[in-house]
């Protein structure tokens, strides 16, 4: 096999010097090198992302005249080393929900670098928790109990995409729901919720593995204990994903979370379509009127307490890690691509001979801050800085 690419770097594991040879798409050499390479240059995988709600200005919850202009947040995701994402549809009605679903198949059907950045697409809602506080800026009126028959359709409708929801198990038919999701390969992940500590733990037996943006949207107060967090927190069978945009969680939180959790906490960005762009007023058709600071705080006018998702994209919770000194560049990079990676596939292994080469070359500048120069998708250059 001709070897088309060519990339060297520290490795993003131990940051020893690196060569990779690309060719048909796979990785066909691994080497390590003794020759010098940049201090400041590493190449690893890909991210991965599996809460995206919109980018750039375009919004996976909108539906648009021009369904192609969607595949704007892949490309621009391509940009801070995002190679895979899962489009994130909160809750909403049925309907629209299904209207949705149809445009994202649409949107992977006619544009191929859409197709090839989309991994699964993630419903977070309607089956949350319907009380303020757990119910984050995602609009009551649609909030329902599980609907099996509801949730197999959408699992229709999106040709094989659909391949995780979000879910509160305080609902009585929860457990019944789950296990269901489960036989048909959609990963369950506990969010939005008020659940009991016994409802927390029934969920888990019954197959949910992860727990969604946990310390966020939850109550402004809780019982010291037992509670939800705890709840979540305790359960070794559960993964999490965090927020790290220095506003949905302290430092401190993050800390905790990491010893609790270990090598099963993951980042996700949970980005809206206010992400990357400027501070301001704006209006959204879901959430409403929304601020973003000029500190990236993305928060309901009316309430600047309530968090309206996040205006961050991957690589800046890398960057907030290594700025509060929370995670080696290493581990932060695996919070954002093997440990996502091996929730669908547990023997996902990045970088090694016939793995698919989805990888990035990055620059670690000054006050831990990083620039994409690279990345390589499906073994092609799609980015260059």
């Amino acid at each position: 096999m001709e070897d088309r690419i060519v990339l060297s770097g520290k490795s993003f594991l131990d940051g020893s010097p690196l060569k990779l040879r690309i060719g048909g798409g796979l990785i066909s050499r691994v080497e390590k090198i003794a020759e010098p390479l940049p201090d400041d240059q590493f190449l690893g995988p890909g991210l991965m992302d599996i809460q995206v709600n919109g980018y750039g200005g375009w919004d996976y919850n909108a539906v648009y005249d021009e369904v192609l202009s969607l595949g704007q947040i892949s490309r621009k995701l391509l940009q801070v080393g995002v190679t895979s994402h899962f489009p994130t549809i909160i809750t909403n009605s049925p309907e629209q929900i299904s209207r949705l679903i149809r445009q994202i198949v649409t949107l992977c059907r006619e544009d191929k670098v859409a197709r090839d950045c989309i991994a699964g697409i993630h419903i977070e809602g309607p089956f949350i928790s319907p009380e303020d506080g757990p119910r984050g800026a995602h609009p009551r009126e649609f909030v329902q109990a599980p609907d099996w028959d509801l949730f197999e359709r959408w699992m229709v409708e999106s040709q094989g995409l659909v391949r995780m929801v979000t879910l509160s198990p305080e609902w009585d038919n929860s457990p019944s729901f789950i296990e269901k999701c489960v036989e048909k390969g959609i990963l369950v992940s506990i969010g939005h919720t008020k659940a009991s500590p016994a409802q927390v733990i029934a969920a888990v037996a019954a197959g949910a593995r992860l727990s969604t943006h946990l310390g966020n949207g939850m109550h402004g107060q809780i019982a010291r204990h037992p509670n939800y967090l705890w709840s979540q927190l305790a359960e070794d069978r559960l993964a999490a994903s965090i927020i790290a945009d220095g506003f949905h969680l302290p430092p401190e939180v993050i800390r905790v979370f990491k010893r609790a959790k270990g090598e099963q906490l993951l980042l996700v960005s949970d980005s809206t379509s206010l992400a990357g762009m400027p501070a301001g007023d704006y209006e959204l058709h879901i959430g409403g009127q929304i601020t973003l600071s000029p500190e990236g705080k993305l928060h309901l006018r009316s309430n600047p307490q309530m968090l309206a998702g996040s205006a961050m994209n991957l690589l800046q919770g890398i960057e907030f890690l290594l700025e509060k000194e929370l995670a080696t560049l290493s581990e932060a990079w695996k919070m954002a691509s093997t440990r996502p990676h091996r929730l669908f596939d547990p023997m996902f292994d990045p970088i090694k001979v016939g793995a698919k080469a989805d990888l990035i070359l990055i620059q670690k500048g000054p006050n831990q801050s990083l620039k994409v120069l690279k990345t390589i998708k499906n073994g092609k250059e799609v980015f260059s800085s």
